[in-house]
């Protein structure tokens, strides 16, 4: 079936929120996510978009709107959301509650109770895709940056979500940072992952996404793919990559090189 027939892995209707009746934060927000695709969400820093991950998440409720899992009307129903929607948080170290690499990647399905060898095989799939299997032992405060990311990925991919969202993935890290989490996010879109990336930094992802989805002062301005969403990134003040005067191509807009 067509992605654009199918029923969406998410669909967010006419969502508000705001932390007092007299102040509105996000307006109406309204947008759809294919089962497979990948998404990247931009926008100038304060236009909204973590308050916009933590409602569809379940941690923040609302104001008025519907959000919508696989078909399934979920918006009164933050418990179910958070169990079908993993969220890696800007800052891995808040994720991060193991003694041991091997103990936090465990932690969340001992929570809930998966038994083995289920267990053992969601942890060897998620181990062995995230490039973790030599740290297993080691204490997370000795991770680099990038590792302690892709730690944070593993947490969530072996609870199974339908879709997994990452906010502003590679802030703080260096080069071989990016470079190792933006190949995780691509092998696992490659597997079928449906992926949501908040991120102001284009120039390192967007080569990579189905979807571009620009928000200005809590308002969704467009949500459509990239080439036509570029064209007015800069007014709303994200930057457009630039290469001797000219806007670089999107399919150069990646820090993952041939």
């Amino acid at each position: 079936m067509d992605a654009q027939q199918a029923t969406p892995i998410l669909s967010v209707e006419h969502l508000s929120f705001g932390f007092s009746q007299a102040k509105t934060i996000l307006h109406d927000i309204t947008f759809s996510i294919a089962a497979g695709e990948f998404v990247v969400v931009t926008g100038r820093n304060g236009s909204g978009k973590s308050l916009l991950l933590k409602c569809i998440k379940g941690i923040l409720k609302p104001n008025s709107g519907k959000i919508m899992v696989d078909g399934k009307d979920l918006s009164k129903d933050g418990a179910a959301r958070n169990r079908h929607i993993g969220l890696v948080f800007q800052d891995a170290d808040s994720q991060i509650v193991g003694q041991t690499v091997e103990r936090d990647i465990a932690f969340g399905l001992e929570n809930i109770k998966v038994r083995e060898p289920e267990l053992s095989r969601r942890m060897e799939s998620a181990v062995k895709l995230l490039g973790l299997g030599p740290m297993l032992h080691q204490r997370p405060r000795t991770l680099s940056g990038g590792e302690k990311r892709r730690l944070a990925i593993a947490g969530v991919l072996v609870m199974r979500p339908k879709l997994i969202i990452l906010d502003e993935p590679f802030a703080n890290l260096d080069y071989p940072g990016v470079v190792q989490v933006l190949r995780t996010l691509v092998e696992l879109h490659g597997q079928g992952h449906t992926i949501m990336v908040v991120s102001h930094e284009i120039e390192k992802i967007l080569a990579h996404a189905d979807k571009l989805i620009l928000i200005d002062d809590g308002h969704v301005i467009a949500a459509d793919a990239p080439r036509e969403v570029l064209p007015v990134l800069d007014e709303f003040g994200v930057r457009v990559p630039m290469f001797h005067g000219e806007q670089l191509p999107i399919k150069e807009m990646t820090w993952l090189k041939e």
